[in-house]
């Protein structure tokens, strides 16, 4: 595991990010419950997906499907305090605690969860971003999204099974598959 990744790992606990009576279970390398549906995914996965899109320090970056603001929370830590994340979230329950959650283990000021914009996929009125990660998984990657990453801007998600990683240099965009994973599935509309 990349020491960038770990070290945000071990900085920022899965347990607050989960329901009351699962955080004893936050240790366990598994997707946990969340309402609506919904999960926290496995801390192997989320691993994963961090090393691929390779966020640096002062980055601004998008989290699609911030469910309990966990992965935002990790984000904010790798882009630090002179970074930019915002976590979109389709769930209002979802989002609300989220933000409750960022708030209780911060301070991150670099950081927020709201509630995603009916019709509206990302957050394309910010753009543009440096990374984009999507905990969801796409039938096809969003043409939405790719627009809304900068000049070699990485974006890494689930399209069916794989975990793809899209980089757009120019006008070119280089796509990449990394292995299966199973995902709740994004809503994009």
């Amino acid at each position: 595991m990349e020491e960038t990744v770990q070290r945000a790992l071990d900085a920022v606990p899965r347990a607050p990010f989960l329901p009351s009576g699962l955080r004893r279970n936050a240790h366990q390398d598994r997707p946990l419950p969340l309402s609506h549906g919904q999960t926290n995914s496995q801390p192997s996965t989320v691993s994963a997906m961090l090393e691929l899109l390779d966020v640096r320090p002062g980055h601004r970056v998008l989290d699609v499907g911030a469910g309990s603001g966990w992965t935002t929370a990790l984000l904010a830590h790798l882009v630090g305090p002179n970074g930019f994340v915002i976590g979109v979230e389709r769930i209002a329950h979802l989002a609300l605690g989220a933000q409750v959650s960022l708030d209780e283990t911060g301070p991150w000021p670099q950081a927020s969860v709201r509630v995603a914009t009916p019709g509206v996929l990302g957050a394309p009125e910010l753009a543009p971003f440096d990374r984009i990660l999507v905990s969801a998984e796409a039938g096809d990657i969003p043409a939405a999204l790719i627009q809304q990453l900068g000049e070699d801007g990485i974006m890494v998600l689930p399209v069916g099974t794989v975990m793809t990683r899209v980089q757009r240099t120019g006008g070119a965009v280089d796509v990449t598959e990394h292995g299966l994973y199973v995902f709740v599935p994004l809503v994009e509309d």
